[in-house]
């Protein structure tokens, strides 16, 4: 199969991996409304294209929090990771590193913080999400300040799991899940091998470390449901803001009067998402919540934006509606569920094309000049 785009590697990782894990990746809540509409939405917002600019040197660097980055991108963090490749948070952390751009390690994550920051040559970031156990947030927070990790991404936007529906017909969750999950993967044995044999332990691995005993994956939905807190509010989150002491970002914003809050609250930054289309179906898509978000707190906040974004030329598009940086999630694991970190390499490079394309075809030379000026 020629892969020439992150579409490529989506019908790809569709073919190599078992329907449940594709489905889980793949999905959204409800019936997809803002699943589709973060790709729509995004893929309809037009650029001015300029002429005889000379761009012919380019600079595609950007700097968050002192640290500079060769790319405006950021690897999101995705709940499972591990299960698409063998040991696949080490494998994306460890491309990462090598494009110097952020890794952000999900709190659901396969492997532990601990195995990825031992075979990342750069540091990482790490993900946590607001849980009822609060001994578990704060031992995931002495662990990741322990490890050198000094940039957290605090996700917001769970306070309940979405509806999953894709989820109960693929075997992920419902009825016979366990035996359907185990026939699926005896009917694709690439991903049997590669993951299902030698990518053990097949755990949580975060969550198992903290509870002393394995937490599988067919504890991960129990555990999730029984641990999101829809009571919580920004002053209960308080001593998380008092107790890290590296730069917070804050996930899971749409609303400009939620943005006003985080920057109250004293976060360093906010990513402008709706989960991906996994939460509230029929939220506004990225593309159309970000411009009014820029305007409240552009400059006050380092923004990043994601869901939708599947070309370098999207990355443009949310660096012209007001974001600093942009999160790349389904993307590089349905490029890590095809050809590993292979995979994920080649679609940053894919990326980057584009991108560079898209900054001459615009008349842009670094990627401080994309902002809203860019939009037709």
């Amino acid at each position: 199969m020629i892969i020439s785009s992150a579409t490529d590697y989506r019908e790809a990782a569709r073919r190599k991996l078992p329907p449940f894990l594709f489905h889980y990746l793949d999905g959204g809540s409800g019936t997809e409304t803002t699943l589709r509409a973060n790709v729509d939405d995004l893929q309809r917002v037009a650029l001015r294209q300029r002429v005889l600019k000379g761009s012919e040197t380019l600079d595609l660097s950007a700097e968050w929090f002192g640290v500079k980055h060769d790319l405006p991108l950021a690897l999101a963090p995705i709940g499972l990771a591990g299960m698409y490749a063998r040991r696949g948070e080490v494998q994306a952390a460890r491309v990462a590193a090598e494009r110097h751009i952020p890794f952000i390690q999900s709190t659901v994550s396969v492997c532990p913080l601990h195995e990825v920051v031992a075979q990342s040559s750069q540091p990482i970031w790490c993900q946590l999400y607001v849980l009822k156990d609060r001994g578990f947030m704060r031992d995931y927070l002495r662990r990741a300040r322990e490890l050198g990790i000094n940039t957290l991404v605090f996700t917001v936007d769970m306070p309940v799991p979405g509806a999953r529906y894709r989820d109960a017909h693929s075997g992920m969750s419902g009825r016979h899940g366990p035996l359907r999950r185990v026939l699926q993967a005896m009917l694709h044995p690439r991903w049997a091998l590669d993951v299902g044999l030698f990518g053990r332990p097949h755990d949580l691995g975060n969550i198992s470390t903290y509870r002393g005993h394995p937490t599988g994956l067919a504890d991960y939905i129990g555990w999730l449901a029984a641990n999101f807190d829809p009571g919580i509010g920004w002053s209960d989150l308080q001593w998380i803001r008092d107790e890290w002491q590296g730069p917070m970002i804050i996930k899971g914003i749409l609303d400009a009067g939620d943005a006003r809050d985080a920057k109250s609250f004293g976060a360093d930054g906010i990513i402008v998402s709706n989960h991906g289309g996994r939460q509230l179906d029929g939220a506004l898509s990225t593309a159309k919540a970000l411009p009014a978000i820029a305007q409240a707190v552009k400059g006050d906040l380092t923004i990043f934006a994601d869901s939708g974004v599947r070309t370098g030329l999207d990355v443009v598009r949310l660096l012209a509606l007001g974001a600093d940086g942009v999160l790349i999630g389904r993307a590089f694991v349905y490029a890590l569920a095809t050809s590993g970190a292979a995979g994920v390499r080649n679609l940053l490079a894919i990326l980057e094309k584009d991108i560079r394309t898209s900054m001459v075809l615009t008349g842009v030379k670094s990627v401080r000049d994309i902002d809203p000026s860019c939009l037709a």
